[in-house]
C-alpha cells in the first residue's frame, strides 16, 4: 500500500512539474485546469465519524485527474493510540485517481460534494506549486493536531494561502460555540466514542472559538466556502465556488451495536450500588472493604490515562479538571485505606479525597464532564462522607 501511494506520488510530481512555467512563460495552459474541494460526509469508523477534506486537481486538456489528500495514516503503526492521545501522531499528504478516491467513499455510504472554484490561472498556479513543494519527500509528512492542523485546515490553508485576491467567509451568527460543542454535533450517535473524548478533552475544549477555528470540521469548512465572496484588487467581487454538487451520492450505511448501556446509565448503576453499599454497611455495622477497593483501583487506573495527559502536546487535553475525580493518588492509599478498614477503622484518605471531589464538582461550571462523571462524582463523595465514622467500639 504504502509502495503504491509512493508510485502515486511521484506520478504527481512529474505531473505537476511539468505545469510549473519557466522564465517567460505565461499562465494560459492552466485555463484547462479545474481545482475543486472535496468534502465527504462521516461514516461509521471512529475516524471518519467527523467527515473529511481533499483537493481535486482535473486537467481537461489530457485527463490527469488526481485527488490531493492531506489525512493519509496508518493505524497499524506502533503505539498509534497512544501517540495520538499525546499529539505526537504524523500524517502524509497521499495522492489518488479521483476515482479510486470516490470508490472508496462509495463502498462506505458516504457522499462526497465537489466545489468547483473560481480561480485565476496564477492562482492554480501557485496552488499546484505549493502542493509540489508539500508532495517532495521531506515535506510530505506532517505533525497532525485534529482542532488546528488537519486534513480540512490544510487543504484550506493550501488553496487560501495562495490565492491574489482576498476572500471574505460570511458572518457567524453563533459566537459562542466550542470545541467540545462542535464535536458533539457528530458523535451523539456513538455514546461511547464520546464518553472517551470528553475525557480526554479539558478547559480549553470549552473555550469560544474563532470562525476560523471552526473550519476544521470539513462540512463547515464547506459552508464557508459556499458563502465566501473573493474580491480583486480593483474592488470587483465574484463567489469563491462557482458550483457544488455531488460528485458520490450518499448511500446506505451499517451501524455498528454498541455496547447497550450509556455512560449515563452506568453511571446511575454506580451511585445505586454505592448507596446499597452504604446502607448495608450502616445495617451490619461493618465495612465492606472489598467495593473501597473496587472503587479505589478503577479511578485510580483511569486517573493514570488523564494524568498522561497533562505531558500531550495536544493544547485541548492537558488541563482537564476531571483529574480532580480520576487521578492516580488511590493507587497509592490502597494498601493503608484496606488495612484500616478491615480493621473496621477509617483512614485520612476518605477526607483527602472528600475536598477532591467537591472540587471536581464545582469545576463542573467552567468544564463539561464526559456524559455520567457528575452522577460518578457524587457517588465517589457520598461513599468519603460515610467512611469518615469508624465502626470500632
Amino acid at each position: 500500500m504504502k509502495e503504491t501511494r509512493h508510485i502515486l506520488i511521484s506520478c504527481f510530481i512529474l505531473f505537476l512539474s511539468s505545469l510549473i512555467p519557466i522564465y517567460g512563460q505565461t499562465y494560459e495552459m492552466y485555463d484547462s485546469i479545474e481545482m475543486s474541494l472535496l468534502t465527504c460526509e462521516p461514516h461509521q469508523e471512529v475516524y471518519s465519524l467527523y467527515g473529511h477534506t481533499a483537493l481535486r486537481v482535473n486537467n481537461l486538456s489530457d485527463g490527469r485527474d488526481f485527488v490531493v489528500n492531506y489525512g493519509v495514516f496508518n493505524m497499524n503503526a506502533p503505539h498509534f493510540i497512544l501517540r495520538f492521545a499525546f499529539g505526537l501522531t504524523d500524517y502524509e499528504m497521499g495522492i489518488m485517481p479521483f476515482e479510486a478516491f470516490c470508490r472508496e467513499y462509495k463502498y462506505y455510504g458516504s457522499g462526497v460534494i465537489q466545489q468547483d472554484l473560481n480561480l485565476t490561472s496564477k492562482e492554480k498556479h501557485d496552488i499546484l506549486n505549493a502542493i509540489y513543494e508539500n508532495s517532495l519527500p521531506e515535506n510530505v509528512v506532517y505533525r497532525y493536531n485534529y482542532f488546528y492542523d488537519n486534513c480540512t485546515t490544510r487543504a484550506r490553508n493550501i488553496v487560501v494561502d495562495h490565492l491574489s485576491r482576498q476572500v471574505t467567509y460570511p458572518s457567524s451568527a453563533d459566537t459562542t460555540a466550542t470545541y467540545r460543542g462542535m464535536v458533539h454535533q457528530y458523535n451523539g450517535a456513538h455514546p461511547w466514542s464520546r464518553f472517551g473524548i470528553d475525557l480526554l478533552l479539558g478547559v480549553k475544549s470549552d473555550v469560544n472559538t474563532s470562525a476560523l477555528q471552526r473550519q476544521f470540521l470539513p462540512d463547515n469548512l464547506r459552508k464557508d466556502f459556499d458563502q465566501a465572496v473573493l474580491t480583486d484588487s480593483d474592488g470587483t467581487t465574484m463567489p469563491f465556488v462557482r458550483n457544488s454538487y455531488y460528485v458520490v451520492q450518499p448511500g446506505l450505511q451499517v451501524v455498528e451495536r454498541e455496547f447497550p448501556l450509556r455512560p449515563v446509565q452506568c453511571a446511575w448503576l454506580l451511585l445505586v450500588l454505592t448507596v446499597a453499599v452504604i446502607v448495608s454497611e450502616w445495617m451490619m455495622k461493618k465495612k465492606l472493604w472489598f467495593y473501597d477497593l473496587l472503587l479505589m483501583l478503577v479511578t485510580g487506573l483511569s486517573g493514570i490515562i488523564i494524568f498522561a495527559m497533562i505531558f500531550s502536546q495536544q493544547p485541548t487535553v492537558n488541563l482537564n479538571l476531571q483529574i480532580l475525580l480520576l487521578n492516580p493518588l488511590p493507587l497509592f492509599f490502597i494498601y493503608p485505606v484496606i488495612r484500616r478498614a478491615r480493621k473496621q477503622q477509617t483512614h485520612l484518605w476518605w477526607k483527602i479525597w472528600t475536598l477532591l471531589t467537591c472540587l471536581f464538582l464545582a469545576g463542573a461550571l467552567i468544564q463539561t464532564y464526559a456524559e455520567g462523571m457528575l452522577i460518578a462524582g457524587v457517588a465517589v463523595l457520598l461513599r468519603c462522607l460515610s467512611q469518615w465514622r469508624s465502626f470500632t467500639r
